[in-house]
């Protein structure tokens, strides 16, 4: 797969995927999560993020398979579980035994899913306009699987429902996730994972009871006017999750990090950072 200079990126085998990631900085590893939207990537999502939090951690920001510039294989079977195993590998492929997850979107999802099945594994997470019960089908969500590539959609998509600023939304950004939107293979399995029955990427629901057994340190941050995944979301997993603190960044839409970015990382950084809570009894 050729890469392109999105990235400055690295390739490592991750349980025999060859995956795409960023990685910078020193220090206790913090793993961040893309989400789903078309022509996503690692790069996408967190490049205002990883030059501010490597400052303080040891950063990595995997491209999950079926997106970016990791490879996609032909006998992959997405689903949830798929994407969270791949995280698992991606740790262990760097030695990991233990990090923070920061997730956005489908990325906050994954990890949720890493807190309840290996909870030893996860130190904290961020959970960044994230999935989780109480949970719709909303039209921004729609927007998103109905996309059909042309840089008039990708405006039309990232201005209507990604941003409150649409002063954010650059040419250059609208080009650079066409271009990934349309790269070898990238709409095929983007359309394949959550509408080709064989996939799973759409089955993402979770229980109260799940919920309520995950005992990681929590932070939940999400825009009040997200369009994609609803600020109630976040309130109802807030009263849900036993050590969870919850973010709400005012005139914002699904992009927090990019939105508000200084004061985004500010406080992920702040909660990463502090000592242990005391032990729930």
């Amino acid at each position: 797969m050729t890469l392109t200079a999105e990235s400055g990126g690295r390739l490592v085998d991750a349980g025999g995927i060859a995956t795409h990631y960023h990685e910078a900085g020193t220090g206790e590893p913090v793993l961040l999560l893309h989400g789903s939207g078309p022509g996503v990537s690692a790069w996408a999502n967190w490049r205002l993020t990883i030059p501010t939090l490597s400052r303080h951690f040891r950063v990595l920001a995997p491209d999950s398979v079926g997106f970016g510039y990791t490879e996609r294989p032909q006998d992959v079977r997405y689903s949830l579980q798929t994407w969270i195993d791949h995280v698992w590998t991606f740790m262990d492929a760097h030695g990991i035994a233990r990090a923070a997850v920061v997730g956005n979107s489908l990325g906050g999802r994954i990890a949720l899913g890493m807190a309840a099945q290996r909870p030893e594994r996860v130190s904290r997470m961020v959970l960044m306009g994230a999935p989780g019960v109480g949970m719709r089908i909303t039209e921004g969500l729609r927007a998103l699987r109905a996309y059909e590539p042309s840089l008039e959609s990708m405006r039309d998509l990232l201005v209507r429902y990604f941003a409150v600023d649409p002063s954010i939304i650059t040419d250059d950004l609208v080009r650079a996730r066409y271009e990934a939107s349309v790269a070898p293979g990238a709409y095929e399995a983007y359309r394949a994972m959550f509408f080709d029955p064989r996939h799973a990427g759409s089955d993402l629901a979770i229980t109260e009871e799940e919920v309520t057994g995950i005992t990681t340190p929590t932070l939940l941050v999400h825009g009040r006017e997200d369009k994609v995944v609803p600020v109630d979301v976040a309130w109802t997993m807030s009263q849900l999750l036993p050590t969870a603190d919850l973010h709400v960044f005012a005139r914002c839409g699904h992009w927090t990090q990019i939105e508000r970015s200084a004061e985004f990382c500010d406080v992920v950084r702040s909660f990463l950072a502090a000592p242990p809570a005391c032990p729930m009894r």
